[in-house]
């Protein structure tokens, strides 16, 4: 396909919206949630799902019981007859009577940190047996990942602790067999938490918008000699939880193995990366402490039009073209067409979904046939890696959603609504991106990318 002209002069920055409320999930949510995946229970012949969670891999946990066991690991056990069970170490006893599903409650002091009190200790195979697991001919056991690798298809791949998957096993009739089960919740065609409805876009907006207001404050900070940490600071917001190690690195990265922002100075010519996320979103950019092409360095003068510009095509044909009932593979194509891999060296998948996970699964993959759905959010994760050049990078989030689900955001959330057609009316106007119909941006800053950081107010478009 034809890529369009990108030109970099003087654009207007976008809208920050502040003072956003978070918005929370409604018990109507929550029932669909639970009834998706009993729909999968049924569909897959599970007659049990053990759902485990830890600080790190919550996701599928809190999709139904709207926390995590922070510090402790947690199981969830699903009947297929929706009967609920949880399994909590001593610190977390409390929250079950707020799970937003029903629950049993069974405690487990091995759960707990260490040293701490092993009162009315049970093993765990009772406790497992107590959820009703020793009777159970086929269960599914989620952790967070699903394994998908090139050669079988990753269901005896298992990412629960060893301790509580001996357990499983010792807990179980000896003929019953034991699945992972990761695909029920984010496989990219059936999985419960691949679409969301417009409570949930509303839920998630909230984080993707936070994330984005944070990066373009970042952005905005960016002067020579500022620290690492002072650009770090911009990255936290409103006490949220990051769903990834936030990035502000300068100049040559990872010195000493160290992953943090430090008290190093931004120097004039560094190359510098900012990243953060929250739930429902995550923001990026990597480019220049420049102000001008001029002060490239002298083995990357041509950077500018190698990398960055048809980076940014690359985004706009990503943007352009995504749409409700393209398949992952068709998008997979198109970013191939505009910006081959052999020319550009990216090598993972160019879009993924987000949700409570920054990063929760892909459906755009090569000769993927998984359909891009109404209400799936996705991130637009495009990373060229070339030698001898440093990199580009503006990845930020958006939803897709059909006539249907757009009419239910604008009635239920006139606020979200009109965000959203704020962020349409800008990139139109002042980028000069065409948005398909179908792509809802949930973050200010998507398509807004400044390749050199000191010129202010310049930013990539698309010539008319």
């Amino acid at each position: 396909m034809m890529s369009p002209s990108i030109q970099l002069g003087p654009t207007t920055p976008p809208i920050k919206f502040t003072q956003v409320e978070p918005v929370f999930l409604t018990d109507e949510t929550l029932r669909e949630r639970k009834n998706k995946v009993l729909q999968g229970m049924v569909k897959d012949g599970f007659d049990a799902l053990v759902i485990y969670a830890d600080k790190e891999h919550g996701g599928n946990f809190e999709y139904l019981t709207g926390f995590i066991p922070r510090f402790e690991e947690g199981l969830l056990v699903i009947d297929a007859s929706g009967d609920c069970t949880v399994i909590l170490g001593n610190e977390n006893l409390k929250l079950a009577r707020f799970s937003r599903v029903p629950v049993t409650l069974l405690h487990c002091p091995l759960f707990s940190l260490p040293n701490q009190p092993m009162d009315h200790e049970t093993p765990l195979e009772s406790l497992l047996a107590s959820a009703g697991l020793s009777v159970k001919s086929k269960v599914g056991l989620v952790g967070w990942k699903m394994f998908t690798p090139a050669a079988g298809n990753g269901s005896s791949y298992f990412d629960l602790p060893f301790f509580i998957v001996d357990a499983l096993q010792r807990t179980l009739k000896t003929e019953a067999e034991m699945l992972n089960a990761a695909h029920l919740f984010i496989g990219g065609e059936t999985g419960a938490r691949v679409t969301n409805n417009a409570n949930e876009i509303a839920h998630y907006e909230y984080g993707a918008n936070l994330a984005s207001n944070c990066i373009l404050e970042a952005i905005d900070a960016v002067e020579v000699g500022v620290r690492e940490v002072d650009l770090g600071a911009f990255l936290a917001a409103e006490g949220q939880y990051n769903t990834v190690v936030s990035i502000a690195a300068t100049g040559a990265r990872f010195e000493h193995a160290h992953l943090y922002p430090t008290y190093k100075r931004v120097q004039q010519g560094d190359p510098l990366s900012l990243t953060t996320g929250f739930k429902g979103g995550l923001s990026s950019r990597a480019a220049f402490v420049i102000a001008h092409s001029s002060e490239l360095p002298d083995a990357q003068k041509d950077w500018l039009d190698r990398i960055a510009k048809p980076y940014f095509s690359a985004q706009v044909a990503w943007l352009e073209n995504i749409h409700v009932g393209m398949t992952g593979g068709e998008l997979y194509d198109l970013i191939e067409d505009v910006m081959p891999k052999a020319r550009y060296g990216w090598h993972l998948n160019p879009g993924h979904l987000v949700a409570d996970e920054e990063w929760m699964s892909s459906p755009v993959y090569p000769q993927s046939g998984e359909t891009l759905k109404s209400g799936m959010m996705l991130q637009i994760d495009i990373i060229p890696s070339v030698p001898g050049y440093n990199g580009v990078s503006a990845e930020e989030c958006v939803a897709l959603a059909d006539a249907s689900l757009q009419a239910a955001i604008a009635e239920a959330y006139p606020m979200l609504w009109h965000r959203i057609e704020t962020r349409r009316r800008y990139l139109r106007d002042e980028i000069g991106i065409k948005l398909n119909a179908d792509v809802l941006p949930l973050s200010n800053a998507v398509g807004y990318l400044r390749p050199f950081l000191l010129a202010k107010n310049e930013s990539f478009s698309v010539g008319k």
